[in-house]
């Protein structure tokens, strides 16, 4: 009877669809995906612009309708940016430049994937999605707006404008001002008018120029999980216009003049002088005398000077009281507004006194008044009550007023003065009078005469005390400073003081210091002196965080302050040790090669964390040098075969111990010590894979056990399915083969091996010889031809067929691997007493004879069991 060897029907259709695969290839494809969902092929997907760079965004899939591995790729349109890089084996796509929804709303982008024959690209459209990270902007500023002082209130004066480039209620804007309270004008949230606010109007001659502080803010929105809202602030500058609604205003007034009994007739006595009291579009001045001169003196017009149009001698009256008027004349020639004076002309006779000045109380001769520094210009200081007389009559009670010491803060008026006037000093440079400068103000009020041979004169002395004023911001001595500060300073330390100065006076001249910003956590300042000392608590460490940067602000009392800026540098000090990589404690080294070990410092700086390495001791000692640089351990040029090792020490293992110092620059210096164990073997001569991964894998065992884990483990599976399949394939059949006709008609059959020479190392110097592969095939066969000798147990499963050789398949760019065949990698156990094959055949024949012994004994039983 003929044995019939056939396929198994699983295995036959895996053949089919191998040889199919082979023939035909059909390109892989993506997975389509949804609105929301971050796995396909990217189409309809979208991203916020505050997504953070390295973030993984989405993961390309798709799959081959082979089962073969697909690659995935991106590529962008040439002179675009990457925005996103893929890892191709994956698909998962990380960003990695950070978005701009305002520059660029949408990105284009090309996704493919391989199976390494077909290639399918697409091209999709990725959508950028708004963050609220734009602010408010305001457009063609500065604003500065021209407003009449008679604007009715709740007028509209002017429209700001800004605008944010986000979208939805990050990009709407409503407007306010700060200060509202105090403020004259009110805005409109929505369309940013600016208006008069109601029952408020407007005077120039109180205030000239308004400042108003707009604040432009944003709806708010997302942006990076948080909810954020921007502003931005403007500054509008208001200027009242003037407009004609005050009257004119005497200056110098009460006005005194005199006439000498030798006076010419026509001669000017005195002259009034009025402003109009609009200052910024003034009017100008009609004078008209209308009563009291009794037809002795007439008034110019237009210059106000009052003349005597009689001989002194013939004037009836010794004081004359005239009434001048001063008219304002409007653009069309009309006499708008009016202001009266009253002017008094004394009668005198010779030029026999000089020029006198007076006070409240009587003749005097100093003037002292106490007043605010910076004083509006044209203000007139009230505080003086002078009055100057010259009792002759006529020219010889004619003279001048000027100030002596004193150029161009102040000024007189009147300077000519006939008799007697009222001097008024006025402010003509207010940016001059600065307490900072001068505390006291003095200079002369000279009088002198001016038509007069004699030319009398007179002097007072003007005082003037100043009054300070919080007008001065704090200064400090430096736009920024640098300290620096050893990283085991304790808690509390000084790091540096910081100066600013305020040179006004008092209260206003103290100064109160205060730090904030993100670098200021660790620190504090004392709010008076200024200096700038760690937080108790705090514990700097250069390796964690070297510079420190914040400001330091310096405000006074009303609020005015400034800012400088804080650089803080931690100094490394040598505080860590080095420290050797964990797998330094075995090493392997082939001879005329080196190993290198390596230990790093965690300090932050040079020389702290330069490493420096040396041999303290060896066993032996004198064969080994190392680079104090790198750490790489070589033998001694001498040493160049195991030969020379064995003449050196008895130890024929050649692993020798080397205690290594790994030592830094710092002062003072850390040094750590190591003993590291080197295996010394010479260079192979036969490599092959299993011998270079044994050689890689002599210094991590636990590595090739693994490897030969997995081989063996692959063999069971093999084994286990095999004996299954014969199992259920005895059992379908239902029949029991006699045991004598087996072993008979398979006593020629060989059974099938797998040559292991390439998995064999010859070079006996090499490492590897600790491993060989070994197959043990017997030429004695049981019943199921698998030689697991040592498993047969009574009963015994039905015989099964010898499993077909594996199908080959072609390897593409692969690594070394193992191939799964009936042999097994284990490590090669040498004998010491050398034992002979001879023996351990005659047990194995032995044990064959008490096997088919049984197979006959079961069979006899089966028989009588059937008769």
């Amino acid at each position: 009877m003929k044995y019939i060897w056939r396929l198994p029907p699983s295995l036959f259709l895996s053949l089919v669809n191998v040889c199919l695969a082979i023939q035909a290839n059909y390109a892989p494809y993506f997975f389509d995906n949804g609105a929301s969902s971050t796995n396909g092929n990217m189409a309809l997907f979208s991203i916020s612009e505050d997504t953070p760079v390295g973030t993984h965004v989405y993961t390309l899939n798709g799959t081959d309708p082979e089962g073969d591995p697909v690659t995935y790729g991106m590529s962008f349109e040439t002179g675009s940016r990457s925005y996103f890089a893929i890892d191709e084996s994956n698909g998962n796509i990380t960003l990695i430049e950070e978005l701009d929804r305002e520059r660029e709303d949408e990105i284009e982008v090309v996704v493919s994937i391989s199976d390494g024959l077909s290639k399918v690209s697409e091209k999709v459209r990725i959508l950028v999605t708004d963050a609220n990270d734009e602010s408010p902007e305001f457009l063609n500023t500065p604003y500065i707006v021209q407003v009449l002082e008679n604007t009715p209130s709740g007028s509209s004066i002017f429209k700001t404008e800004a605008v944010d480039r986000d979208t939805g209620s990050g990009g709407s804007i409503t407007y306010f001002l700060q200060n509202v309270h105090t403020n004259k004008f009110t805005i409109d949230r929505h369309s940013g008018v600016l208006r008069i606010k109601t029952g408020i109007t407007l005077d120039y001659e109180k205030s000239r120029t308004h400042f108003v502080t707009i604040v432009a803010k944003d709806g708010g929105g997302k942006l990076r999980g948080n909810n954020k809202v921007f502003s931005a602030t403007t500054t509008v500058t208001v200027n009242v216009e003037d407009v004609q609604d005050t009257p004119p205003m005497f200056v110098g007034t009460p006005y005194y003049g005199y006439v000498y009994e030798d006076t010419l007739t026509g001669s000017e006595v005195m002259t009034v002088a009025a402003v109009d009291g609009d200052r910024g579009k003034p009017n100008s001045i009609h004078y008209t005398l209308l009563n009291g001169s009794e037809g002795s003196f007439e008034i110019n017009n237009t210059t106000g000077a009052i003349s005597v149009i009689k001989n002194p001698i013939k004037l009836q009256k010794e004081v004359y009281e005239l009434k001048v008027q001063a008219s304002e004349i409007g653009p069309e020639g009309d006499m708008a507004a009016h202001a009266f004076a009253m002017v008094t002309i004394r009668v005198v006779d010779l030029n026999n006194h000089p020029p006198t000045f007076y006070g409240e109380n009587g003749l005097q001769n100093r003037f002292e008044v106490t007043m605010y520094e910076h004083p509006p210009e044209g203000e007139i200081l009230r505080g003086l009550k002078i009055t100057v007389n010259d009792s002759d009559q006529g020219a010889n009670a004619k003279f001048s007023l000027c100030l002596v010491g004193l150029g161009g803060i102040f000024r007189v008026v009147p300077q000519t003065v006939l008799n007697e006037a009222q001097v008024t000093i006025i402010v003509e440079n207010s940016a001059a009078i600065d307490y900072e400068k001068f505390q006291v103000l003095s200079f002369k009020l000279l009088a002198i005469e001016v038509n007069t041979p004699e030319k009398f004169s007179s002097t007072a002395d003007i005082v003037i005390r100043l009054l300070d004023t919080n007008d001065n911001v704090p200064k400090f001595s430096s736009d920024y400073y640098i300290a620096r500060i050893p990283e085991n300073s304790p808690g509390g330390s000084n790091v540096v003081a910081v100066t600013a100065t305020d040179p006004d006076s008092g209260l206003w001249g103290e100064l109160k210091y205060s730090i904030y910003g993100t670098g200021a956590d660790l620190f504090l300042i004392h709010p008076s002196t200024g200096i700038i000392y760690t937080q108790p608590w705090a514990t700097l460490d250069a390796e964690v965080t070297s510079k420190y940067n914040f400001y330091v602000k310096a405000e006074d009392t009303e609020g005015k302050y400034s800012l400088s800026e804080v650089f803080i540098t931690v100094l490394d000090v040598n505080d860590h040790s080095p420290e050797f990589n964990n797998n330094i404690q075995e090493k392997t080294m082939v001879i005329g090669s080196l190993v290198k070990v390596e230990a790093t410092d965690q300090d932050a700086e040079e020389p702290n964390n330069i490493v420096d390495y040396s041999i303290m001791q060896a066993d032996p000692a004198n064969v080994f040098d190392i680079d104090q640089s790198t750490g790489e351990i070589k033998l001694k040029s001498y040493i160049r075969s195991l030969d020379i090792i064995h003449n050196i020490t008895k130890n024929k293992d050649c692993i020798w111990s080397v205690v290594v110092q790994a030592k830094d620059r710092g002062s003072p210096s850390f040094s750590t010590t190591a003993v590291l164990k080197i295996d010394i073997t010479e260079e192979t001569l036969h490599k092959g894979p299993m011998a270079a991964f044994l050689m890689q894998t002599k210094d991590n065992p636990l590595k090739a056990l693994g490897v030969l884990a997995g081989v063996m483990g692959v063999m069971v599976m093999i084994t286990v399915l095999i004996s299954t399949a014969t199992f259920w394939r005895n059992k379908r059949s239902n029949k029991v083969m006699p045991v004598r006709r087996i072993i008979k008609k398979r006593q020629n059959y060989q059974p099938r091996t797998v040559r292991l020479e390439w998995l064999k190392i010859k070079s006996s110097a090499n490492v590897s010889e600790k491993f060989v592969a070994q197959e043990d095939v017997s030429s004695v066969q049981n019943e199921n031809g698998n030689n697991n000798l040592l498993q047969v147990l009574p009963p015994l499963p039905p015989t099964a067929p010898v499993p077909p050789p594996a199908p080959t398949f072609k390897a593409s760019l692969s690594e070394w691997r193992v191939p799964t065949v009936s042999g097994c990698l284990s490590p090669k156990i040498r004998s010491k007493q050398g034992k002979k094959k001879g023996s351990a055949s005659t047990a194995h024949n032995a044990l064959v004879s008490e096997l088919k012994l049984r197979f006959e004994k079961r069979n006899a039983g089966f028989g009588h069991l059937h008769v």
